[in-house]
């Protein structure tokens, strides 16, 4: 059972005596923090709960509050958001002196306060404390979802709301979110107002949920493979309307030939998706989706290597003399598409 699918059974009277939030998929957190608080009713005018803000109150207040004895009912319920000390951020809130304070009382805990801990970012493994409350809080962490778990909890979820997929609409909303929790349950939400009973279609969900930038230029690749200049030249002319720049345009393209050769590089050496996953994250110095490798990998089978690298050349030219100011960018940009899709051909030519 996910996190959130734990959360769903919580309330205010089954609290545990410590609960800490966490996770590094801060879309999925703040999901998670949204729903805890939603669970036990949570209202900033009840004088039952305090909740303190570590960002910008200091913890020496928020410790009266933590240590002290219910008074306005039978138990009460300490809130301390912001808690980066946890995490691996590089920010501290509390003082060595104010930690070890606050690791006493985790230790012993008030048995009529129940505390809640919001710490957006990794825990860090090797405190101490963390280890503490790891061992004696009751944990809900909002990691990346496996495939099969993500798409268990939206179809219930869908279900619930009185409405189920038509076949491949879960695909289409999966990929329209990039396989991230948070965008599929903010866009389940539009799902449900423009369908409010019944079956949603994957043209309800091209119609309700609104196009992003990525989603344009995810279009602008696959016409750029398919050699369509003037379905390319009116895309291109559509997000100048709408205010694009040229220099970012290039920029997301560029990252995504970027890794469509890196993941082709990476199958040449016998590696396999979770092996090119753990690679990519490691050099790039940040997760990386697991979602877009699979699809970079399905994607690149079909481009040979001299037309990713020649792809590759010319964004960077492009994007070097855009910067330089040499030509027009809407020039430049042109100019760059062209050169792609005269380049173009599969892998079996080679």
């Amino acid at each position: 059972m996910i996190a959130m699918e734990h959360m769903e059974a919580l309330n205010r009277e089954a609290l545990p005596s410590i609960s800490l939030i966490t996770g590094d998929d801060l879309g999925y957190y703040s999901q998670l923090k949204e729903a805890f608080l939603r669970q036990i009713g949570y209202d900033a005018a009840d004088l039952s709960t305090a909740y303190f803000d570590l960002s910008v109150t200091p913890y020496s207040e928020a410790a009266l509050d933590l240590e002290s004895l219910s008074f306005f009912a039978d138990d009460k319920v300490v809130i301390l958001d912001h808690f980066l000390d946890l995490t691996t951020t590089k920010k501290s809130y509390l003082s060595e002196k104010e930690l070890k304070q606050f690791e006493s009382y985790v230790a012993n805990p008030v048995a009529t306060t129940r505390l809640v801990i919001f710490a957006p970012g990794k825990l860090d493994g090797r405190s101490r404390l963390v280890k503490r409350l790891k061992r004696d809080a009751h944990l809900f962490e909002a990691h990346p979802l496996k495939e099969q778990e993500l798409r268990a909890y939206i179809q219930n979820d869908v279900k619930a709301r009185g409405l189920h997929f038509e076949s491949s609409a879960l695909e289409t909303l999966l990929i329209k979110s990039n396989f991230d929790f948070s965008d599929c349950l903010k866009n389940i939400a539009f799902l449900e107002t423009y369908q409010k009973r019944g079956t949603i279609s994957i043209a309800d969900i091209q119609e309700a949920i609104p196009k992003t930038l990525q989603d344009n230029i995810f279009d602008l690749t696959k016409l750029i493979l398919k050699r369509d200049i003037d379905a390319v030249r009116d895309l291109v002319r559509d997000l100048r309307l709408q205010g694009e720049d040229d220099i970012k345009l290039t920029a997301i393209i560029l990252g995504q030939f970027r890794l469509l050769l890196q993941v082709q590089l990476l199958t040449k050496q016998g590696k396999h998706q979770t092996q090119i996953v753990q690679e990519l994250s490691d050099y790039l110095g940040k997760q990386i989706n697991p979602y877009q490798v699979k699809y970079a990998l399905r994607d690149s089978h079909s481009l040979s290597l001299p037309f990713l690298q020649n792809a590759l050349v010319t964004l960077i030219e492009a994007d070097y003399q855009m910067k330089q100011g040499l030509f027009d960018k809407d020039y430049l940009f042109d100019i760059a598409l062209l050169k792609m899709i005269k380049t173009h051909t599969s892998k079996a030519s080679y």
